[in-house]
């Protein structure tokens, strides 16, 4: 298979803080991950003042009284210190990306030219937002579809294909369940395969569960991406730290991917080079369970079936019965005769 695409999403567990992300930079790039990602947002510009936190902001809050949009603007980075981050991830050369949120951010984020533009869940039915994706040559497009029906995935594929212009080899559908941390009865892998024979993209999982479980398995039923969220410790503060896998729990599960994406093979069943030398020892051969002398028959009396397997294949052993001996074979002896 394919290599899979593994984004380590830090989103904004650096809270607030430009030399946490950094740090961050600094212990990602000892994983064999592809890209590090992160949020960019001026909170002004796409949460109202009355919009209420989720219950797991609440929890994970420093402040429980605080309203959503003072908790984002609490955890957000400035535009300069993303040009900032942009530029360290450049100097040591880890893949730069990170997710708009409002029409400012996503006009801003155009100047780091990235490889791929998401799209947050909660942002798939907004057009504007969607009409606003800048277009550059190499772009492609991740949609992550928490809280999303099929009808308003079609409608979103639709509007970027019929009014954007984005071709549909560059749109990737993220499963995803928006539940931090999600329920494994709820993480509904099986949609993988609903999206991909539905919507005929490349197929990717966004990874809100405690575990990695369910991103392993997802890599098994053919998500090309995954995307998993990041802390250095869960306990910390901050809406997404205790809905994250720890970097060293991370870097184990970026490992095991690697290892599923060399173990899932081509799906021709063939003969692998690593068993071929254990074929002729664990398969079985037509042998003389006694003394056999030339000319006499062969028999059910005087043949078996016995390692090692490199000798005539125990399929031939009803179509030698009574055919002549070429030769005197001692027990145990492979026996070589034309059928």
């Amino acid at each position: 298979m394919k290599k899979v695409t593994i984004i380590a999403e830090i989103g904004p567990n650096h809270n607030g803080d430009l030399k946490i992300a950094k740090k961050y930079v600094d212990r990602i790039k000892k994983t064999d991950v592809d890209y590090i990602k992160f949020q960019t947002s001026i909170p002004n510009d796409h949460i109202s003042f009355y919009a209420k936190k989720a219950k797991y902001q609440t929890e994970n809050a420093y402040n429980k009284k605080e309203t959503q949009l003072q908790m984002a603007k609490n955890i957000s980075l400035k535009f300069s210190e993303f040009e900032d981050l942009y530029n360290y991830c450049k100097k040591k050369k880890l893949k730069f990306l990170t997710t708009a949120f409002g029409l400012k951010s996503l006009l801003f984020i155009k100047k780091f030219n990235m490889d791929y533009i998401k799209v947050p869940s909660g942002e798939i039915n907004n057009f504007e937002y969607l009409k606003n994706i800048p277009i550059q040559k190499k772009t492609k497009i991740l949609i992550s579809t928490g809280m999303s029906t099929m009808k308003e995935i079609s409608e979103a594929i639709n509007f970027l294909i019929k009014k954007k212009g984005f071709k549909r080899q560059k749109i990737i559908l993220m499963q995803c369940t928006s539940s931090y941390p999600t329920p494994y009865n709820d993480a509904n892998l099986s949609a993988i395969y609903s999206l991909k024979k539905k919507f005929n993209t490349k197929i990717g999982y966004s990874d809100h569960t405690l575990g990695s479980e369910c991103a392993l398995a997802a890599v098994g039923m053919g998500a090309e991406y995954i995307e998993k969220h990041v802390t250095f410790d869960n306990k910390l503060r901050g809406p997404d730290h205790k809905a994250s896998l720890t970097i060293d729990k991370f870097e184990i599960m970026v490992n095991q991917i690697r290892n599923l994406e060399l173990s899932i093979g081509s799906g021709v069943k063939k003969v692998e080079k690593s068993e071929e030398q254990n074929k002729k020892i664990a398969r079985n051969s037509l042998v003389a369970s006694k003394k056999i002398n030339k000319d006499e028959k062969f028999s059910k009396s005087n043949i078996t079936i016995k390692r090692p397997g490199n000798g005539m294949s125990p399929k031939f052993y009803t179509k030698i019965i009574g055919k002549k001996s070429n030769k005197i074979y001692m027990p145990d002896q492979l026996i070589k005769i034309k059928v």
